[in-house]
């Protein structure tokens, strides 16, 4: 395989709800939230990490391609698929696991992962208006079950996120080798869009995690997204 560019893909992510990507931290603290949200250890400031943006989209886009399994797809599931094509494309982005058993023609076939996602820091506008205002860049939201019978409130509990309107610095790599379709870019760009129209991190359900890209770009050439990506 022949590498012949590398493109990137890059945007302003901006919250249009609140977000929460839990950090994994188990310990209760007393007066504190009971679900953080992760951070960069070295400014304490929120951040997006890639993996969440990479895991959700290619869940959306197998989602899409009416071949989802429990577990990502694989090899084993091209010669099965209704669609073999929209598989392969879909492991031609985001790629195969070392162990993946199928002939030496499949795997070179597929080749390497395409995409490479970048974590997501806030922006410096949005870090200068936070120190211009004396403003913290996390909230708690607090919440509680309601007793279906009685519409009495139970269990208070408060959930850190970082609040709507905040703005990540977005950026991903898409890596492009020699008979490579254009049409892996239209992909990457739906699962963008799939994302916009779903939700990311936790609770989706209740309305976190809604987001929107602005300013993107597709080899420093201002693009938009695809309205229907189903098309």
């Amino acid at each position: 395989m022949k590498l012949t560019n590398i493109i990137e893909i890059k945007a302003i992510l901006e919250l249009k709800t609140g977000l929460h990507i839990g950090s994994g931290d188990s310990e209760m603290h007393i007066g504190g939230v009971d679900n953080t949200v992760i951070k960069n250890p070295i400014t304490g400031k929120p951040y997006i990490p890639g993996s969440s943006l990479k895991g959700k989209i290619r869940t959306l886009l197998e989602w899409r391609s009416g071949e989802v399994q429990k577990a990502p797809l694989s090899l084993g599931q091209v010669e099965k698929a209704k669609d073999p094509q929209a598989v392969k494309d879909i492991l031609r982005l985001f790629g195969i696991s070392g162990d993946t058993k199928g002939s030496e023609q499949e795997v070179v076939e597929i080749g390497v992962s395409r995409l490479a996602f970048w974590d997501c820091e806030l922006t410096p506008e949005w870090l200068k208006m936070l120190d211009d205002n004396n403003l913290p860049a996390t909230e708690a939201k607090s919440e509680n079950t309601i007793d279906r019978i009685t519409s009495t409130a139970g269990n208070p509990r408060q959930t850190e996120r970082v609040p709507a309107s905040s703005t990540f610095d977005f950026k991903l790599t898409l890596r492009q080798f020699e008979g490579d379709s254009p049409e892996l870019v239209e992909l990457v760009l739906k699962g963008l869009r799939l994302l916009e129209l779903d939700s990311l991190g936790g609770s989706g359900s209740r309305g976190y995690g809604k987001v929107e890209f602005q300013n993107l770009t597709v080899a420093d050439v201002e693009t938009k997204l695809p309205e229907n990506p189903f098309a």
